[in-house]
């Protein structure tokens, strides 16, 4: 996959904001998808949802459908810089997370409009309108397409103790997805739990990434989204404008200094 000519930090033309990157692929009508829907709300949509309510006049079965999911990692100066913080994301992380967002929402569009030219039809879920945050009963605050949750589908990865998704190329990544109207053999997952990656969870260790979090969002009961996102408002937001003059909702200190940082633990 290649990644947009903006795939830097905004400040070094040279200095890339994200690594190569990692894809996988899944059947419209995995059954995880139907689950997830069970699990989360009936407002979670499916990708046969979001393509059929996008394409109207054209209605396709969920079987003729492909989910394309990509990881961004983090570059290693990036995570090198994260390592040595505690209470604030450093300047190179705030930068992908506000110049390396950037590239991700291109590369979305890039990967519509390739396919299209293609003659395929394609949406990114959460490029659309589709795309909303709602309340669900058991997790709280979700949305309706969850591009993690695609990439766990996709066999890129399973969950860790702070919800994010550890990978071949580690945790501290960002995640995207397409869904269109092509056939592309699925991914084989080599995994069967959606925590099975993480040694909390599948060995009884570990638990790093409890200490790495300045918020205390992270204990052994697993991720407090509410406490997660009070200190990402209320502190790290305001740091990352006052100290860099950027805009970013940034913190991913849980991903560094971790087992599984850049590798699968």
């Amino acid at each position: 996959m290649q990644l947009p000519e903006n795939n830097t930090l905004g400040s070094d033309p040279h200095e890339r904001a994200w690594a190569e990157p990692l894809v996988g692929f899944s059947r419209g009508d995995d059954p995880l998808y139907e689950q997830f829907k069970k699990d989360i709300g009936a407002f979670y949509l499916k990708p046969a949802e979001i393509y059929n309510r996008t394409f109207p006049a054209r209605h396709v079965r969920a079987e003729f459908l492909t989910v394309i999911s990509w990881v961004l990692p983090q570059t290693e100066t990036t995570k090198s810089d994260a390592r040595k913080e505690f209470w604030y994301p450093p300047e190179r992380w705030a930068r992908s997370r506000q110049y390396g967002e950037d590239c991700n929402v291109r590369l979305h569009v890039q990967v519509v409009k390739a396919l299209q030219l293609g003659g395929y039809r394609a949406v990114a879920p959460s490029r659309s309108s589709l795309w909303s945050l709602q309340e669900s009963e058991r997790f709280g605050e979700s949305s309706t397409w969850s591009e993690r949750h695609a990439a766990y589908v996709s066999g890129l990865g399973t969950f860790g103790l702070c919800d994010g998704l550890i990978t071949a190329a580690g945790k501290a990544v960002r995640c995207g997805s397409v869904i269109a109207r092509i056939s592309i053999p699925p991914r084989k997952r080599t995994y069967t739990d959606p925590h099975e990656y993480c040694l909390f969870f599948s060995k009884g260790i570990c638990g790093a990434c409890i200490n790495r979090c300045p918020a205390g969002a992270v204990t052994t009961s697993g991720h407090d989204k509410e406490k997660c996102r009070a200190y990402i408002t209320n502190a790290a937001l305001p740091y990352c404008f006052s100290q860099f003059r950027l805009a970013a909702n940034a913190c991913g200190l849980c991903q560094t200094k971790v087992p599984c940082e850049s590798g699968i633990p």
